[in-house]
C-alpha cells in the first residue's frame, strides 16, 4: 500500500523525496547531503563488519560462471589476435605465402603443428558455439537451471569435438 501511495503521489508531484521516504519508514533528514548519507552507510557497514562488496572469492564456482568468464576471455583474445594479425600484415615485409613458407621451413613436428592448430581452433569454436547459446537465451529459451547446465555441457563437448576435427584438417 505504501508503495502504491508513494508512486501515485510522486507522479503527481504531491509529495517531496523526504515525505516519500517516510512512506517507506526510512526518513532522510532535511538538509542531509549525499556525503553525510554515504558516511553513515559506511560507518554502519564498518560497525557490522560487513565486506565492502560481494567478491568473487565468496561465490561457489559453477559451470555457467566459468563459461561466462571464458566467453568474455575468448572474445578479448580473439579480437586482440585478429587486431595483431592485421597490424602485422600491414607492418611486416612480404605476403602471407612467404610467411607460410617460413613456418614450413622450420620443420616443426606433426604433434606441434596439430597442437598449434588446436590452440587456434579451440577459442574460435568455443566462442562461436557459446555465442549461439547466448542467442538462444536472447530468444528467451533455456533459462531453467537444468537447461543452462545441459547447454553448457553441450557447448563444451561440441567445442572439443569440432576443435579436434578442425585441427586434424
Amino acid at each position: 500500500m505504501a508503495l502504491l501511495l508513494r508512486s501515485l503521489a510522486r507522479q503527481g508531484g504531491l509529495i517531496s523525496r523526504t515525505q516519500s521516504c517516510l512512506l517507506y519508514r526510512h526518513a532522510v533528514p532535511m538538509g542531509t547531503s549525499s556525503k553525510d548519507e554515504m558516511q553513515t552507510f559506511w560507518d554502519k557497514n564498518s560497525r557490522l563488519n560487513r565486506p565492502m562488496s560481494p567478491h568473487i572469492t565468496i561465490y561457489r564456482w559453477s559451470i555457467p560462471m566459468m563459461m561466462s568468464i571464458s566467453h568474455r576471455g575468448t572474445g578479448v583474445a580473439l579480437s586482440s589476435g585478429i587486431s595483431l594479425f592485421a597490424l602485422s600484415a600491414l607492418v611486416l615485409p612480404g605476403d602471407f605465402t612467404s610467411h607460410l613458407d617460413l613456418v614450413r621451413s622450420l620443420s616443426l613436428g606433426p604433434a606441434l603443428i596439430y597442437s598449434a592448430k588446436f590452440a587456434l581452433a579451440f577459442p574460435v569454436m568455443y566462442h562461436s558455439l557459446n555465442g549461439f547459446r547466448h542467442l538462444m537465451w536472447d530468444m528467451g529459451k533455456g533459462f531453467r537451471i537444468p537447461d543452462v547446465y545441459r547447454s553448457g555441457y553441450t557447448v563444451i563437448a561440441l567445442t572439443l569435438l569440432t576443435s579436434v576435427a578442425l585441427a586434424a584438417l
